[in-house]
C-alpha cells in the first residue's frame, strides 16, 4: 500500500490551524466539523473531505506527491482519533465546559504538532499496540 507524505503533513497542517481559530475563537461548530470530516475520512478513506482538500488546495499552493510504500491504516486511526477528540472538544464547548473544550482542543494540537515536527505520530502507536494486543488475545 502506498501513503503519500506530503498529504499527511498537509492534513496536519490544517489540523492544527483550524483546531487553534475554533479553540481561539470558541466556536465549538468549527472544531466539530473538523472533527467530523477526519472521521469521516478514517471510516471511508475514499471519500476523505481532507483528501480532498489536499488535492483541490494543496495543488494549487504547489505541493508535489511524496508517496512512500507505506500502509496508510495506521494513518487513518489516528485520525479518526483526533476526530473522536475533537468531537469531543465541541460538544463540551457546546455544552458550557469550556476549560475542558480548550484541553481537548489543545491536545490535537499538540498531537498534530508533534506528528509534523518530530514525526511521531501518537495515534498510530495506539494502532500498533491495538494491533499486538489484538494478536496476542487471538493466540
Amino acid at each position: 500500500m502506498k501513503t503519500d507524505l506530503s498529504a499527511l503533513k498537509f492534513n496536519q497542517l490544517t489540523v492544527v490551524a483550524v483546531t487553534a481559530v475554533a479553540v481561539l475563537t470558541r466556536q465549538p461548530w468549527l472544531a466539530a466539523l473538523l472533527g467530523a470530516a477526519m472521521l469521516l475520512g478514517a471510516v471511508w478513506p475514499q471519500r476523505s473531505p481532507m483528501k480532498w482538500l489536499y488535492r483541490t488546495l494543496g495543488q494549487r499552493l504547489g505541493l508535489k506527491p511524496d508517496v512512500v510504500d507505506e500502509s496508510p491504516e495506521a494513518h487513518h486511526f489516528a485520525q479518526g482519533v483526533g476526530g473522536v477528540f475533537l468531537l469531543a472538544s465541541a460538544f463540551s464547548g457546546l455544552a458550557g465546559l469550556g476549560a475542558l473544550s480548550l484541553v481537548l482542543g489543545v491536545i490535537v494540537i499538540a498531537l498534530a504538532l508533534l506528528n509534523l515536527t518530530a514525526h511521531i505520530c501518537v495515534g498510530c502507536l495506539m494502532y500498533f499496540q491495538y494491533k499486538m494486543l489484538k494478536f496476542r488475545l487471538s493466540q
